[in-house]
């Protein structure tokens, strides 16, 4: 069903005809363009004359229709997401306040002007914490705003009202800490907190839920004065359009049906990587490239049969838990984390056993080895290293619940038409001589042709192509980091870009590591990959990466960077990412002749700029 049969469908004043004319209409507008439409139509409606309620249009659109609210009768909500679930809060919370007829900006952290932050009297923060190695950044789509908020030109805000939605992962040591820094920093430069932040573990919606309900109440309160003042001049209450969504989404997933699986290494590789073709027929979901696939993984049976046996519970115990009722062994199996520790969990644990050790790591100066514990420990290691006795229900309370999977999409859907491609490698590895995996991984790598698995798209709007098909660019993507490049290249060749297109790729060995070699060397033959650089690092003696890579080509790089080429990484967050980082400063120095704290500038330029974009994990 289309977005415009599906909206013709809902109970509506007015013919289908124009039902189907009104969601053509907003199919591709932004929320800018959204804002200015409601408000015009808003405008128009009070025009009816009462007699016949025929509508009287204006000869010409008056301009100002366009402008934004003014800032002290608005409430701007800025949010900062690296993934996605700080953006789907922001946008909710914006939906909300708007169905209350009151104004509303909702501003991606990058796009928002600095300069505006003195005037704002009410401003909503829904931001994420993304953890890079053993420390905490910004988003990527923040870092400016953040950077401007901790520095000297950040002005004093007596005038502000605010609150702060931290998203973060509790198995992390510095939980929310973004979230916390920009909530504190606010209060320095004086702005007034309307109520305490509220910090939300991968499990967001218990706390996101309340926060968000109590920031619509506020929002209702204070704006309602400014609102009535509105009305009093004559202007009409706005009901905004929002785009009708195809129904399928993170909350209620997509069977999709798995077309091919196919392994993209060699027989004698020490890696398991999976080449995935999914359909998407009938689901009406559209996606872009630089958009991820969500999967809702099932964990693996012998895993939660392990788990049973070691607590010696029964599979079919039944649990309730909020409004669901299941036996503990689907808790453990389609709503639970098992594969990864959070410190709350370890907490309840050690409390539960009573062992000194383990109490002993939650304590401030063993920060680093709970760290290494929560990093390379699984919810199995930890029971069979420091036994107690849970029950069922405990359990499943303190366990994190399931989150999705995300995976770079490796297709257009341009070429592809009703498909979605993923790679996928198989995370596995021991621990004490036993088999530990990665639920995503480990879940796709079983599906075989026929099977089904949920998904749903998850938009990530700031890695994308240039708009500007005659724009250059450079992809840094080793291992399936490559898998979004491949992506853009199919679309690059659809639309017969014209603009030079550059891959640099790295894995262990060539022979039997090359992912998508032919398909790259294809592209070479046909002009449409313009360059292609490649680091094995066991091919030889010296370990070489792409960052080295980057370092010989530097002055090319360089080049193009300087002609206005987008720079786009995907892969590795704790080393790769922050290698390439580095050696992208090196670069400016070294070709752009800059000082480093100059070539620092000029890459933070970038990022801010859009020009520079990162999808890593």
């Amino acid at each position: 069903m289309t977005p415009a049969s599906e909206f013709a469908q809902t109970m509506l004043p007015i013919p289908p005809d124009k039902v189907q004319a009104v969601a053509q209409l907003i199919q591709d507008l932004d929320h800018q363009a959204l804002q200015w439409l409601s408000g015009y139509l808003a405008g128009t409606a009070a025009q009816l004359r009462p007699a016949t309620g025929a509508l009287t249009l204006a000869p010409a659109l008056d301009k100002s229709a366009a402008a934004s609210p003014e800032l002290g009768q608005a409430v701007t909500i800025l949010y900062g997401s690296q993934t996605g679930n700080a953006k789907r809060i922001a946008e909710k919370l914006a939906a909300d306040v708007e169905a209350g007829g009151l104004n509303v900006r909702l501003v991606r952290a990058d796009t928002y002007r600095t300069s505006e932050l003195k005037k704002e009297q009410f401003l909503y923060v829904v931001i994420s914490t993304h953890s890079v190695g053993d420390t905490v950044e910004p988003p990527d789509d923040s870092r400016g705003f953040f950077e401007f908020l901790a520095g000297r030109r950040a002005p004093k805000l007596p005038d502000l009202h605010y609150a702060v939605l931290a998203l973060g992962d509790s198995s992390y040591a510095d939980f929310c800490g973004i979230g916390r820094q920009i909530d504190e920093r606010l209060a320095e430069l004086g702005a007034h907190r309307l109520f305490d932040r509220a910090d939300a573990d991968v499990d967001i919606k218990p706390v996101a839920d309340p926060w968000v309900q109590r920031a619509l109440q506020q929002a209702r309160e204070r704006l309602q004065a400014s609102s009535a003042a509105t009305a009093a001049r004559g202007n009409a209450p706005v009901t905004f359009l929002r785009p009708v969504p195809t129904g399928w989404s993170r909350e209620r997933p997509f069977s999709a049906e798995v077309l091919s699986s196919q392994t993209i290494v060699a027989s004698d590789s020490a890696k398991d990587v999976r080449h995935l073709e999914l359909s998407l027929e009938g689901s009406g979901l559209r996606y872009q490239p630089g958009d991820a696939l969500g999967i809702w993984p099932t964990q693996a049976s012998e895993l939660v049969d392990n788990i049973l046996a070691q607590l010696g519970l029964s599979a079919e115990a039944e649990v309730v838990q909020g409004d669901e009722r299941l036996t503990l062994s689907d808790w453990l199996s389609h709503r639970r984390e098992l594969t990864i520790l959070t410190r709350p969990f370890i907490a309840a644990h050690a409390e539960l056993s009573g062992d000194a050790g383990l109490l002993a790591l939650l304590q401030p100066d063993a920060k680093g080895q709970l760290a290494q514990l929560l990093k390379n420990w699984q919810l199995i290691d930890l029971l069979q290293a420091y036994p107690a006795q849970w029950d069922a229900q405990a359990l499943v309370a303190a366990l994190r619940p399931l989150a999705p999977r995300l995976y770079s999409i490796a297709s257009s859907q341009d070429q592809v038409d009703d498909e979605v491609h993923i790679t996928v490698a198989h995370v596995d590895f021991e621990h004490d001589g036993q088999a530990r995996w990665g639920v995503g991984s480990h879940h796709l790598c079983a599906l075989k042709e026929g099977d089904q698995v949920s998904v749903f798209i998850e938009p990530n709007e700031r890695f994308r192509l240039p708009q500007d098909p005659a724009q250059d660019i450079i992809m840094i993507g080793p291992g399936t980091g490559v898998a979004p490049f491949r992506a853009f290249l199919q679309q690059r060749r659809t639309a017969a870009a014209s603009g030079r297109n550059w891959l640099f790729f790295g894995n262990t060995h060539r022979h039997s590591d090359f992912l998508y070699q032919v398909e790259w060397l294809q592209a070479r033959k046909e002009g449409v990959l313009t360059r292609l650089d490649v680091a094995f690092s066991r091919d030889q003696a010296e370990k070489v990466y792409v960052q080295h890579r980057l370092h010989e080509q530097g002055a090319e790089v360089w080049a193009w960077l300087q002609g206005g080429a987008h720079l786009y990484v995907c892969g590795d967050a704790d080393h790769m990412a922050p290698d390439v980082h580095a050696a992208l400063i090196e670069l400016a120095v070294e070709h752009g002749h800059q000082s480093r704290e100059a070539a620092t500038a000029w890459l933070q330029g970038l990022l801010t700029e859009g020009r520079y974009v990162r999808d890593v994990y």
